[in-house]
């Protein structure tokens, strides 16, 4: 058995699996996901309500946000608008005390998204003066999540595929950067964007088969309750993917980019 086991354990090896796996459990990559779940439920919702609310196109609102970014349709993203869908009315309710008090939230999000990054490159925290870089996060964020729901009408099969994947990598490749004071250089940085990009096209695809399905039924017996326990699970399988997919950036970087650039630069001297 241990023989043919070996290739196994020698891949396994190669790769530096186990380093992977070790810092995944030093970051708390489940309960750091579970916390961005629930943050970004508390916080960065209602303030993607109000803006989704402000749509002058009006592409169904909030929910419509919400069921493009599951990858659910027909019957399940019906009963998704349905449940969360609130009244346009909500920006003539909206106080200038409540929009301000929706961008701190915004803002709050963004760092509990930055203290992940940070932990990930072993980075201190950065100072509170550069909330500006929260904000500007949460506004091109904000703006990412727009046009992916605008594209949704306006692009079809492989066109918005290439679209979402080039837009998404760009994002999470400048987020990084950006988030993290510029103290990471750009090309260590987008194995990790790449890494995120492909774990979240991998969570829609998981989305659309398990989650389009559980949405019904646990609309049929448990509600609204039901519904929004699905979308916190999701939340929770987005949270994992973004910082899992910066950890396997870093951990690339570390294992497999900077030893062939020493071998190659070991190999250029010798020459």
């Amino acid at each position: 058995m241990n023989r043919f086991l070996r290739p196994f354990h020698s891949l396994w090896d190669r790769l530096a699996a186990t380093a992977l796996v070790r810092h995944g459990r030093d970051l708390e990559l489940m309960h750091r996901a579970m916390g961005f779940a629930t943050i970004a439920l508390v916080t960065l919702a209602p303030l993607l309500i109000v803006v989704a609310a402000a749509d002058p196109l009006g592409r169904g609102g909030f929910a419509a946000w919400l069921a493009d970014g599951m990858g659910l349709s027909g019957r399940s993203a019906r009963v998704l608008t349905e449940i969360i869908s609130p009244p346009r009315e909500i920006i003539g309710t909206t106080s200038i005390w409540g929009g301000l008090l929706l961008g701190v939230f915004g803002v709050s999000f963004a760092a509990s998204v930055q203290n992940g990054y940070e932990r990930i490159w072993g980075l201190p925290s950065g100072p509170w003066h550069r909330v500006w870089r929260q904000l500007t996060w949460v506004v091109v964020l904000t703006a990412y999540l727009y046009q992916e729901v605008q594209t949704r009408t306006g692009l079809h099969g492989t066109a918005r595929i290439v679209l979402s994947t080039v837009t998404g990598t760009l994002f999470f490749w400048w987020g990084q950067h950006f988030l993290l004071g510029s103290s990471v250089r750009w090309r260590d940085l987008f194995p990790g964007a790449l890494a995120t990009m492909i774990g979240l096209i991998g969570l829609r695809g998981f989305s659309y088969l398990v989650f389009t399905p559980l949405i019904l039924d646990n609309a049929i017996s448990y509600g609204t309750v039901g519904t929004v326990l699905v979308v916190e699970s999701w939340l929770i399988g987005v949270g994992f993917v973004v910082f899992g997919g910066a950890l396997v950036g870093r951990w690339f970087h570390e294992h497999h980019w900077l030893p062939r650039r020493a071998r190659k630069a070991a190999a250029e001297t010798d020459w």
